[in-house]
């Protein structure tokens, strides 16, 4: 039997996400340790890493949401492994894989986060769910310093905002066409590494209802400014769109079928 394991992420965080998600679909038991953006570094730093995700599994330290991907799946069984075997398939997958981790995942990050900075309480309730205690009272003091280390990071500007809703636009609308010719999956017959990278990264694009629960409330848009509302109702039409809201319904469901 796997030993346990300890990821440590924060509540809301596509990357993060992407880490949970391919762990419960091996069926590998992991204790979640969350942190407010800022108190992470304490955590990520005694382990080895820097950001989240961190994942401490079988003696190794693993901080990126990919080089989790990668050692999940050498131990994960044939009908449930995320990289194919035939090196083909296995090149399409880790392209896309790359694309969604360097261009769909930083762009809604930004995009997202140009709205919701702008509601602290919105996002002071979304940065604490389930941290410890002392984070939930202290957060709010420091709250300014992590909106404006955020932006900073993340360049966010008007002009950077719309350059990355363009680029969401965009890689939508190349997986719309690859999903044309009827296929169920991104690459090959099966979901794999890139079916779960965007769906993961689409989060903050297309809000599943599906994804966390009524405390998280992804899916209300009446919570969110109306441009950007009427913008995830966009998002939410388009093929790719419809396609990760199928990924996250389908998940949902697996995990119903497990309780």
């Amino acid at each position: 039997m796997l030993p346990s394991s300890r990821l440590i992420t924060f509540p809301v965080s596509h990357y993060c996400e992407k880490a949970r998600w391919a762990l419960e679909r091996l069926n590998i038991p992991y204790i979640e340790e969350r942190h407010a953006p800022l108190f992470h570094l304490m955590a990520t730093r005694r382990v080895g890493g820097s950001s989240v995700p961190v994942l401490i599994l079988d003696g190794k330290v693993l901080t990126d949401s990919t080089e989790i991907l990668k050692y999940l799946d050498t131990i994960a069984p044939d009908d449930r492994k995320l990289y194919p075997l035939d090196s083909e398939l296995l090149k399409q997958v880790e392209e896309l894989e790359t694309l969604f981790n360097t261009k769909l995942g930083t762009s809604t990050r930004i995009w997202a986060y140009s709205y919701t900075l702008d509601r602290p309480q919105l996002s002071k309730r979304r940065f604490t769910y389930r941290v410890p205690f002392y984070e939930q009272v202290l957060f709010p003091a420091i709250f300014p310093l992590v909106s404006s280390k955020i932006r900073q990071k993340l360049h966010i500007t008007p002009e950077t905002t719309t350059a990355a809703y363009d680029q969401i636009i965009n890689i939508f609308a190349g997986i719309g066409d690859l999903l044309k010719d009827g296929r169920r999956y991104l690459v090959g017959n099966r979901f794999s590494a890139a079916d779960l990278t965007f769906a993961a990264l689409s989060v903050a694009a297309v809000r599943p209802p599906e994804y966390g629960d009524s405390a998280l409330a992804l899916s209300n848009l009446e919570q969110l400014p109306p441009k950007m509302a009427e913008q995830v109702c966009g998002f939410r039409e388009m093929p790719a769109g419809a396609f990760a809201l199928r990924l996250w319904r389908e998940r949902a469901a697996k995990q119903d079928l497990c309780r």
